[in-house]
């Protein structure tokens, strides 16, 4: 079981410390355990309750009513929204993912993820609750609460998730450009990269997939082989964008007639020392880029 500090489980379940501590005081409601040294700590299944009120909240419940509510009763009145399609759907599928990972549920997260696609289409999905659920999952794995095990869990069940909706995209013949896709050196959570072979795929451009953590000189295989029209790398780790320079001249000398792409946020680099790349902030941008350009 893993235990929370009252400023991780509110980042996680966005109640506010400050609101943690009224309804402790004013309901006895989600009262934490407390450390030897009198630190409040919630555990796991507090985390689930937590998340499970936050939505209710949302849809203007009244916390004098929820305390007053079993987990059975809680679970009851989300049943009754998902009926009725009432409220904010997106943090709904948000919570049952994130709580689907924390009990190792596979069957909970393949039907909740199957729903989702159907209802929203992956590209809403993957924007709206896929990349919120990672961020939130991020937070708590970068704080050790939540094991590697877990977060590899959720990691390993959407990539799966995604090379099935690629393979149900694949054209016999693609007929677009030819697409090289990696992630560079020290750089290795691809789901975002997978994403992206898929708006390729279905976009009927031919893909070169290389996955996570390529050597640079291996890159010079793939020359060897194929005519690359495009090439598209993350750079999200620190190391990354600090070398961003060097990975775009070093594609420039091996990939001469190629265009170049990088999916990153927040660069403080000088822009001229990559000039040749063209550089999208979200893969959001990036279908917007690739719609456009079919």
């Amino acid at each position: 079981m893993s235990y929370y500090s009252i400023k991780q489980f509110s980042e996680i379940t966005g109640i506010t410390k400050f609101v943690l501590r009224t309804w402790e005081n004013r309901y006895d409601f989600l009262k934490p355990e407390r450390t030897e040294s009198n630190i409040r700590v919630y555990t796991d299944e507090m985390l689930v309750r937590a998340l499970n009120i936050n939505l209710l909240l949302k849809n203007k419940y009244k916390i004098s009513k929820i305390c007053k509510l079993d987990d059975s009763q809680i679970a009851k009145e989300i049943e009754n929204l998902e009926k009725n399609e009432s409220g904010d759907l997106t943090v709904q599928y948000i919570n049952e993912i994130i709580i689907s990972c924390i009990n190792f549920n596979g069957v909970k997260f393949n039907n909740i993820y199957n729903e989702g696609v159907k209802k929203f289409g992956l590209k809403k999905f993957y924007k709206d609750v896929l990349l919120i659920t990672m961020q939130r999952i991020g937070i708590l794995w970068l704080s050790n609460q939540v094991s590697p095990s877990q977060e590899h869990f959720l990691s390993e069940q959407i990539k799966q998730k995604i090379s099935a909706s690629i393979n149900d995209v694949f054209y016999k013949k693609q007929t677009g450009k030819n697409w090289l896709l990696f992630l560079p050196e020290n750089e290795f959570h691809e789901i975002g990269l997978l994403f992206a072979k898929f708006i390729l795929v279905k976009n009927g451009h031919n893909v070169i997939y290389l996955g996570s953590n390529v050597p640079y000189e291996s890159l010079n295989d793939v020359v060897k082989k194929q005519k690359i029209d495009a090439v598209l790398f993350f750079a999200v780790t620190r190391s990354s964008k600090n070398n961003l320079s060097y990975t775009a001249n070093y594609l420039s000398n091996i990939f001469k007639n190629s265009e170049y792409y990088v999916i990153s946020n927040n660069l403080s680099i000088n822009k001229d020392l990559i000039s040749n790349l063209k550089i999208i902030e979200s893969v959001d941008g990036f279908v917007e880029e690739v719609s456009s350009n079919n």
